[in-house]
């Protein structure tokens, strides 16, 4: 008889299709294989630790909730980021109706080794802040840009170059086709490459755009 502890582990896919069918035992797994990186994720999405911590704990009550829209042998790392980003702009929805947005709601990304950090895709022309400012210093300015694009925008930055996660993946989780990604990844770049020579000129942050002329200028940057 084989030893269970030599087993090879369930797949997430295979965790996800024994919660469908009704063995609520695989919760805990999937909640703990996926903590830290959905925490993180979310963390850099909404900008603050309390409210990621609450959208986490959301994100698996609708996982179960809605266990039964999961398609068994559809991938699982997409479709719980689905979830996830749902969840997280649920939050952001509420939290703005309320009035409690906060500017300096803002967190560096971690120090741990981002696979692909977005601060090196964003050039620096000249004296740019990447000479005078150390590496935390960096990445805050990045974090700041990163937190003033628009949601379309924003969302697949977040997921491909903070969370690793491939093309097909970000579009399977955001519902959109391939295509729409790399657009938008792209109308991205080019939005914190004008931010970025602002701040490299001297010109701090870029001031919000208001009022109807702001609208049709976010409509203009933001691909469908």
């Amino acid at each position: 008889m084989p030893d269970p502890a030599r087993l090879p582990a369930e797949t997430d896919e295979q965790l996800l299709a024994r919660l469908r069918a009704g063995d609520r035992s695989v919760f805990g797994a999937l909640v703990r294989r996926y903590e830290r990186e959905l925490f993180g994720y979310l963390r850099r999405y909404v900008g603050d630790d309390d409210l990621a911590d609450d959208v986490f704990q959301n994100t698996f009550i609708a996982v179960f909730r809605k266990i039964g829209q999961y398609e068994p042998g559809r991938a699982a790392r997409p479709w719980l980021y689905a979830v996830a980003t749902n969840q997280a702009i649920d939050a952001l929805r509420k939290r703005n109706r309320q009035g409690d947005r906060s500017a300096d709601a803002r967190t560096a990304p971690d120090e741990e080794g981002e696979p692909r950090p977005l601060f090196e895709l964003v050039p620096a022309p000249g004296p740019g802040p990447g000479e005078v400012a150390d590496r935390a210093e960096q990445a805050e300015l990045v974090r700041a840009a990163v937190d003033r694009l628009p949601d379309l925008l924003r969302q697949v930055v977040v997921l491909a170059y903070f969370q690793g996660l491939k093309y097909r993946d970000i579009a399977d989780a955001l519902d959109i086709p391939v295509g729409t990604v790399k657009s938008r990844l792209h109308a991205a770049t080019t939005k914190l490459t004008e931010d970025w020579e602002q701040a490299a000129g001297g010109g701090g942050e870029p001031e919000a755009e208001d009022g109807a002329a702001g609208d049709k200028r976010r409509q203009s940057r933001n691909p469908t």
